[in-house]
């Protein structure tokens, strides 16, 4: 492990520097769209758009390695979504904008091709989920961070846009600089969903609902906060988007390590029926109790972002080793077209209910749409 873990330090660091500019962009373009006068619907729309890039990067990703190999296409890439970074703060037009997030996606995708399929070649099977345990941990931990960083200066302003730029630019210097050789170029992938889903249906449907549900949380939870009466200030928003966060990288553990003593499948039903409840319980107190705020997405989170880590494993555990970037890239794949869904359908119960519709039922007068919000996270 520890070898291991030499062989793959300048890659962690390099991806820590990456999320922490990505997990600021994921607070910071919600909240500034919404004082920028952005209807919900286009709010959703920018969700929606970078998942479409995310996705086209999983079919393009693959080609861009093979040719220029994975230092090459890691530079290009970050050197590409440290532009759209600062793009945002030129215009503040929502076509733009979505533009803008279409291309971070693309080129987030492709990053984490590179980062995964190198950690894949530097681990093996005896300690690969170990190290992926720590990747996805460092991941969340990370976007966490970035969160926070918006409770630094005024959303309105240039400085946050321009740190997050310099983060993600910072990212490049790890791998270009690491003495560590990188993996050969990936073979061919094919994405084929049915031929997997005939192997784990759960994990392929899994994928696709967890992007669903994460689809609208990231692209609509700031705002969703951010409007709530109980939020004091835009501060809440890090605050709420970082327990979520955080939360998920502490449930990884324990919940993935309990699915490794049972049919994987009652671990993932296990699961999903406890994000309905909390879900359920976000939509009834959401704007009645101000702990809430703080109680509710730390329990989302714990529940609801290992579900794609469950999703993932039992996939893995049907399929042989050879097929297993096939694997990664077809669940990453489904998972960005649910959270096309997701982020679009989030939008369209916000603007019937406002902004409390994407966790929770509107306080109206019109009783035949109390049920929406509380169906839509259920």
């Amino acid at each position: 492990m520890i070898q291991t873990f030499g062989s793959i330090a300048a890659l962690l660091l390099s991806a820590a520097l990456l999320l922490t500019g990505h997990g600021l962009q994921v607070a910071l373009l919600p909240v500034r769209a919404d004082l920028a006068g952005f209807a919900t619907l286009e709010l959703g729309i920018l969700g929606a758009a970078y998942f479409l890039g995310f996705a086209a990067g999983c079919l393009i990703g693959p080609r861009i390695i093979r040719r220029v190999g994975h230092i090459r296409t890691f530079a290009a890439m970050v050197c590409l979504a440290s532009t759209m970074a600062l793009a945002h703060a030129l215009f503040t037009e929502p076509v733009f904008w979505w533009l803008c997030r279409a291309i971070t996606g693309l080129c987030l995708a492709v990053l984490f091709m590179v980062i995964e399929s190198w950690l894949n070649a530097r681990s093996t099977n005896e300690n690969r989920g170990r190290v992926f345990s720590i990747y996805t941990i460092i991941t969340l931990t990370m976007v966490s961070a970035g969160q926070m960083i918006l409770v630094l200066d005024d959303p309105r302003g240039f400085a946050l846009f321009a740190g997050a730029s310099i983060l993600v630019s910072l990212s490049a210097l790890p791998v270009a600089l690491a003495r560590a050789e990188a993996p050969a170029p990936l073979a061919s992938v094919q994405l084929e969903i049915g031929h997997l889903f005939r192997r784990a249906p759960v994990g392929v449907v899994g994928a696709a609902v967890v992007g669903l549900t994460l689809g609208a949380f990231w692209s609509l939870a700031p705002v969703f906060v951010q409007q709530n009466p109980l939020a004091l200030d835009t501060d809440m928003v890090a605050v709420f988007m970082s327990v979520a966060v955080v939360a998920g990288a502490i449930g990884q553990w324990p919940l993935g390590r309990g699915s490794d003593h049972m049919d994987r499948r009652k671990a993932i039903l296990a699961t999903s029926i406890a994000s309905a409840i909390v879900g359920a319980a976000m939509a009834l107190f959401s704007e009645r109790w101000a702990d809430g705020l703080l109680v509710f997405p730390f329990l989302f989170g714990f529940f609801v972002f290992p579900l794609y880590t469950l999703c993932a494993a039992h996939m893995n555990d049907w399929v042989a080793a050879d097929e297993y970037v096939d694997a990664s890239g077809v669940l990453l794949l489904l998972y960005a077209a649910g959270a096309i869904a997701g982020s679009i359908l989030g939008s369209g119960a916000m603007q019937i209910l406002g902004p409390s519709g994407l966790f929770r039922e509107r306080a109206t007068d019109e009783p035949q749409r109390e049920s929406l919000g509380i169906d839509f996270e259920v």
